[in-house]
């Protein structure tokens, strides 16, 4: 009986300390969003956890959301694991806004630092 219990409480440690695939680690992905090298302020950016393949345009089947600055430029805190990405902003260009959007898969490490361009268009 006591095995039983030892072996349930270290199973139960073992995996309550594994995280994968959340917010607030260790590691951090970030970024910029950008059209044709332009840097798109205030965009939305749709986190969706434990996948590599695009989930869809509807915002619903996303995780977690956050805005990129002014200047484009995001920062996640997330642990070890896969995690998609998508963003959607507006690009003003000479009087006129343009909706864009894009997106990319992002696989992250324990203590890694992911730095990369979410690149989006019309």
């Amino acid at each position: 009986m006591k095995i039983n219990i030892l072996f349930f409480f270290g199973l139960l440690m073992l995996v309550s300390s594994c995280k994968k695939n959340q917010l607030g680690g260790s590691s951090y992905i970030k970024g910029k969003v950008s059209h044709h090298s332009k840097a798109i302020a205030n965009a939305i950016i749709f986190i969706k956890f434990n996948t590599k393949e695009f989930p869809g345009k509807e915002i619903e089947l996303y995780d977690h959301s956050l805005s990129s600055d002014i200047n484009g430029e995001f920062s996640i805190a997330c642990y070890k694991g896969y995690y998609y990405l998508y963003a959607v902003g507006t690009d003003d260009q000479f009087f006129r806004q343009i909706s864009v959007n894009g997106g990319a898969p992002v696989n992250i490490r324990s203590n890694e630092i992911v730095e990369m361009n979410l690149a989006v268009s019309e």
